[in-house]
């Protein structure tokens, strides 16, 4: 942690490294400026031909030589072009939730990789939270991307220099509008929206681009400009025919060339690219915030200094373009009465707001320092404590080792000679009576896998028969009647008939009935008091692209989703566990005419009767060795999770009538030749664990003896 209150805010520009210390006033409106520093590099980092890592890595050196930030905390900056920034009107809702939401516009918002980038948020001023909802919640969201953090603080980490926040550079330029300039804003609970205070412009006219940030105290807007103090430069290179080096001297002595204006004439056009960039970019704001009433624009960076600029930008923008001579709440003579400080005051404006930050006084307070760093230098300097606490844990042992062996060199062997001698014996008897018990265990186990073997094959040959008995009693039948001749009742018309028609049966064995199930969940739908199986994934991983969707465990398509998927807001595992087969019966049914209600045609009526019996039918079978029957649950046959697999539309078919004709091909009455009717296709699909009878008889028995 810094040793110190103070603070550096480090500005690395592409003509100069500006640095600002400053340091908490007891005043907290104010803070105090007690150094600073300002180095011009021998070329400009763009420049042709210039090395920009070691012309940045000697201005750092000659920084160090000149200040010391040991035990300081240092605030560095990072282009705004490089960045991004977003902020985004959040509807009312629970302030608890805001974490969640962020995290999800920034997905949407940022056009990279959450990985491939560094991102940081934070609720603007103005809104309200009440009974914990937030209203009228503005977010301000910023990222960069990893490898530029890491380009912006290489040449840091070259020389030594830990920084302790990474900011935008617009950010740091709202900081220092909001503490130095906009001072007699109301408080946060008295803002209101539809009358907001005026709004103030700061434009910073960097070398390569500009930054312009729109804000009323409350409300923040940034833009990055493509046209900076370089762009003077190159029109007087190319409009004149100079070199760069003599451009950029002609461009700071303009008023004191040979022939001024035809220095000015050469710059006209770059004047004119600038103002209409400015003039776009209020234009915008003025249209996205119509309540905004811009009051002037303050003017910084030493391109600002070019004569004619501020006055022509004041004349065409419309506002008065303030030059700024001295930052209000910065006190401390030693660095404000510096007469390069003064010069240089335009370069200064980041620096002032990095440090703003860094002690607390912005209203911005994003970090983008990699999280990394963070960890690994609070576990370096955690280092020398966990080296002490170790230290101190060894010399605890050594001295409990110590004291014990001394103890122990203390004690008569003889007294304790006889009792060793007998411990040991009763250890080896020990020894041997556990070894004896289990090798009669292992005895005992290989002898009833035999038994288990003789019964199984024994009991295996029934299980197959209870399972169609038990399918059959769980299909839905017609209640069997007679005629008034005592014949055979006549058949009910198709579509009356309580019947599901199977027009096959097939199984597969799975070594993980989850394999299954994964698959097949979506379908799933629990009986009366069930509660919902989570969902859970395969343990076998995804199915086989390939397979043959109407294969029992072949992938589907449930509706609205991917094969699988489990229903909105379930989570967690359930489902069948363990080997066992799956039964698939498939077929159709008639059930669907108009005197029916739609909760008893198609798919519903598959789940009325046939589905709900493998659920909660019971089912008469034999006692195999003994005489007469027994009632059995279905379920205790290792029936369980019945689904009704993909289902499909009810269609209409043209069904040939028998009774339209007789043997020889004469006319039965008026009956029709066909038949409208309307069928459901069905694939009905269930989970069996096989359980033997004698298994079965073993767990009724102690339910039976809670009874008694």
């Amino acid at each position: 942690m810094p040793k110190s209150d103070a603070v550096w805010g480090i500005d690395i520009g592409q003509c100069a490294l500006k640095a600002l210390r400053c340091r908490p006033h007891e005043d907290g409106d104010k803070i105090v400026a007690d150094a600073f520093d300002y180095i011009e590099y021998p070329q400009m980092l763009n420049q042709p031909g210039a090395d920009a890592g070691d012309l940045v890595g000697k201005a750092l050196a000659t920084f160090l030589s000149r200040n010391t930030v040991k035990g300081d905390k240092v605030a560095i900056s990072v282009p705004g072009q490089n960045g991004l920034a977003r902020f985004i009107k959040l509807p009312p809702v629970e302030a608890k939730k805001i974490p969640d939401i962020v995290r999800y516009e920034a997905r949407q918002q940022i056009p990279f990789d959450l990985n491939d980038v560094i991102w940081d948020y934070q609720r603007m001023c103005g809104g309200a939270e009440e009974e914990g909802f937030a209203l009228e919640t503005e977010i301000g969201l910023f990222a960069i991307k990893r490898d530029q953090v890491f380009r912006a603080l290489e040449p840091f980490r070259a020389a030594g220099i830990e920084a302790d926040i990474v900011q935008l550079t617009p950010l740091a330029l709202y900081n220092y509008l909001l503490f130095d300039q906009l001072t007699d804003l109301p408080p946060p609970d008295e803002f209101d929206p539809d009358n907001p205070p005026p709004s103030t412009v700061v434009l910073s006219v960097g070398t390569d681009a500009s930054d312009l940030v729109v804000s009323n105290g409350y409300r923040v807007w940034q833009r990055s400009i493509p046209v900076g103090g370089n762009h003077f430069t190159r029109a007087l290179m190319k409009e004149l025919k100079l070199t760069f080096p003599k451009a950029e001297h002609l461009k700071r002595n303009a008023t004191s060339a040979q022939d001024p204006k035809a220095v000015f004439q050469a710059m006209r056009p770059v004047f004119n690219d600038l103002l209409t960039e400015v003039q776009r970019s209020i234009g915008f704001f003025s249209s996205i915030d119509r309540e905004a009433q811009i009051a002037n624009v303050v003017a910084l960076g030493n391109a600002m200094k070019l004569p004619g600029l501020r006055k022509y930008l004041e004349q065409n923008v419309g506002y008065g373009v303030v030059k700024v001579d001295s930052f209000r709440s910065l006190v401390g003579s030693s660095v404000v009465s510096a007469a390069a400080f003064h010069e240089n005051l335009g370069c200064f404006g980041v620096c002032y707001g990095l440090a703003i930050q860094a002690i607390g006084k912005g209203g911005v307070r994003t970090n983008l320092l990699p999280y990394q760093l963070v960890i690994e230098r609070l576990i370096r300097r955690k280092k020398p404590w966990g080296l002490g606490v170790a230290a101190l844990l060894l010399l605890g042992v050594t001295i409990s080792f110590a004291s014990f062996a001394r103890a122990l060199g203390t004690v008569d062997k003889k007294i304790f000679a006889a009792a060793e001698s007998q411990a040991t014996v009763v250890q080896s008897d020990a020894n041997r009576w556990k070894s004896a018990a289990d090798d009669a265990k292992n005895q005992f186990a290989a002898t009833d896998q035999i038994g288990q073997h003789l019964v199984g094959n024994v009991e295996g040959r029934f299980l197959w028969l209870e399972l169609l008995r038990a399918i059959n009693v769980c299909l839905p039948h017609d209640a069997v009647s007679a005629a008034k001749d005592g014949g055979p009742a006549p058949e009910k018309d198709i579509d009356q008939r309580n019947r599901l028609y199977v027009t096959s049966l097939d199984c597969q064995y799975f070594e993980n009935l989850q394999d299954w199930f994964g698959k097949v969940q979506s379908w799933y739908q629990p009986g009366p008091g069930e509660a919902p199986v989570a969902a859970a994934a395969p343990a076998g991983g995804n199915p086989d692209p390939g397979a043959n969707p109407g294969a029992i465990g072949a992938p589907g398509m449930p509706p609205g989703g991917e094969p699988g998927a489990a229903p909105a807001g379930v989570s967690g595992g359930g489902g069948p566990q363990g080997p066992g087969w799956v039964v698939q019966l498939k077929g159709f049914h008639f059930h669907n005419g108009e005197k029916y209600p739609p909760s008893d045609q198609g798919a519903a009526f598959v789940r009325k009767t046939f589905i709900n019996n493998l659920r909660t039918r019971t089912v008469e079978l034999p006692l195999g060795d003994r005489e007469g029957n027994e009632t059995v649950n279905v379920k205790d046959l290792g029936i369980s999770f019945p689904v009704l697999r993909d289902p499909g539309q009810i269609k209409r078919v043209v069904l040939t009538n028998p009774n339209a004709a007789d043997d020889k091909g004469a006319d039965r009455g008026a009956a029709p030749k066909t038949v409208d009717a309307q069928k459901f296709d069905f694939t009905v699909e269930f989970a069996w664990q096989q359980i033997r009878p004698s298994v079965r008889h073993q767990k009724q028995q102690p339910a039976q003896a809670n009874q008694k």
